[in-house]
């Protein structure tokens, strides 16, 4: 897991991944400053009270609004671009680090963006049901733990499916279940931090493609 980790960093870094970097970042930049816009367009609206008093209350409270939102929703908003470039980077890191082994076959551009926005919407849910907990001292060890199921179920799958039916990927996951859950929790925790969230959907799919590797090797040893 730790050699998976410094592996997907490096690829992330690399010059291969740059572009497909700057698309992920724009994308996801813009879908952030259009909730900023339109949650202060509906701040100005409010601004109108005839207690000033009452209108710092609500400048302040959309200020906190804001700062929980880019910090907490910053990974499902990203994630849901992961299906855009899911199998372009997965065949950057194959054939880069797996020149020799069979590349995987990916699905169509529809089914890939497809299950980029589902995955992105269940794990936005998920936060947005996490969110309140936050208050009581437990939201970050509570999103950590579910993050990393969701992470690790997701992408392993995702990167599995390249290389056999949806059905036997699933199957893989579930025998290796504790194995994936444990490494979803270093995109997880990537995750949690800002800014260096955004580079989570691409981390992601490098590292587990190097995970989805070291298991089907140590199968084959097995």
């Amino acid at each position: 897991m730790i050699a998976s980790t410094f592996r997907a960093m490096r690829d992330v870094l690399s010059p291969a991944f740059r572009s497909i970097l700057w698309k992920a970042i724009g994308l996801t930049l813009l879908v952030f400053v259009g909730v900023i816009v339109a949650l202060w367009v509906g701040v100005e609206a409010l601004l109108v009270l005839p207690w000033p008093w009452l209108d710092e209350v609500i400048a302040g409270a959309a200020s906190l609004v804001l700062l929980v939102l880019f910090f907490f929703l910053m990974a499902p908003v990203t994630a849901i671009f992961a299906g855009l470039f899911l199998d372009t980077a997965a065949d950057i890191v194959e054939d880069s680090h797996y020149p020799h082994e069979r590349r995987g076959n990916p699905p169509s551009a529809w089914s890939s963006a497809l299950m980029g926005l589902q995955f992105g919407l269940l794990v936005l849910v998920v936060n947005i049901l996490i969110l309140p907990t936050v208050f009581f001292g437990i939201g970050i060890a509570i999103m950590l733990i579910a993050n990393a199921y969701l992470l690790g179920r997701e992408y392993f799958t995702m990167v599995a499916m390249r290389h056999m039916p949806a059905r036997q990927a699933a199957q893989l996951r579930k025998a290796n279940s504790g194995r994936v859950w444990a490494a979803g929790l270093v995109p997880a925790g990537l995750a949690l931090i800002p800014f260096v969230s955004i580079l989570v959907p691409l981390f992601s799919t490098s590292y587990f493609v190097h995970i989805f590797k070291r298991i089907s090797m140590d199968q084959r040893i097995a």
